[in-house]
Order: structure tokens, then sequence, then C-alpha cells
């Protein structure tokens, strides 16, 4: 049953929300990497980049929902389930514990560069199903490539 009737043809749609249900899962994802980190934070570092996490936190929920509403406005209910997101989630994560400064920066960077990868991949897929979610995504794809450029600054020269 559909609540809401999508004014995408049906292939579009499915082309459509799967990108905006995957792009979901990372979002949230991230969100939770973010915390994680931002709870855990050690080091010389710890304030700027504490605060900085939550730059991210609040990026990758205010996008959550906008992906969320987009995917429930073509008529297909998006799923921010924790179950979904635990089976789903594939991003880099901080390990269990503390975490040093230079750890989580690294941590972040390499989260936000797998996640912008399958964006640009789910740029590429909604080009031809709509130009809106695609639009979406290309926002979202902007401000992470920000904040993942904000974090590889800061282990800058890198050591080793």
């Amino acid at each position: 049953m559909t609540a809401v009737r999508s004014t995408l043809p049906d292939e579009a749609r499915r082309v459509s929300c799967e990108a905006l249900q995957d792009t979901l899962v990372d979002l949230l994802g991230l969100s939770l990497i973010g915390k994680q980190a931002h709870w855990n934070i050690v080091g010389p570092r710890f304030r700027s980049i504490h605060l900085q996490l939550d730059e991210v936190v609040s990026a990758a929920r205010n996008f959550a929902d906008t992906v969320a509403e987009r995917s429930a406005a073509l008529g297909v209910p998006p799923d921010g389930r924790p179950e979904t997101i635990a089976k789903a989630f594939t991003l880099p994560a901080p390990k269990e514990g503390w975490v040093r400064d230079a750890d989580a920066v690294q941590v972040m960077v390499e989260s936000l560069q797998d996640a912008i990868g399958r964006l640009r991949e789910r740029i590429d897929a909604t080009e031809k199903a709509d130009l809106v979610t695609q639009d979406l995504l290309i926002s979202i794809t902007a401000e992470l490539e920000k904040q993942r450029w904000m974090f590889d600054a800061e282990n800058f020269p890198r050591e080793g």
C-alpha cells in the first residue's frame, strides 16, 4: 500500500528512493560515528576537534531528516530504525574506548571519504531518474567534502 503517490514513474522512484535510503543509512551512521568520537576524544586538540565533530553530527542529522522527507514525498517510507542502520552500515568507525585526537580525525576523514564516494555513485544513478533527488545528493556531497577537507587539514603534516 502506498499512502503517498509519487509524481515520478515507478522505475525513477525506485532508483531515487534506493539512493535516498542508502544515503539515510550513511548519514545516520556518520552522526553516530561523530558522536562516539565526540564523547571519547582525548589529546591536546580535544576542544577544537570535539566542537568540529558536533558540526558533522549536526549536518548529518539535518541532511538525514531532509533525505527521509524526500523519500516520503516520493511515496516510499524511509527506514531509519536502529536495526536497519546496524545491518546496512559499513563506514569506518572509531574503536571502543578513548580515542586519541589524531585517530578521531583520521576515522572521520576515512568515513567521510567513503560516504562521499558512495554519494557520487548515487548522484550518477539519479541523473536520469530524478534531478530533484540528484540535486539534494549534490548538496549533501558538497557539505561532506567541506567537512572532510577540514578534518584532513587537522592531521597535516602527516606523521611517518
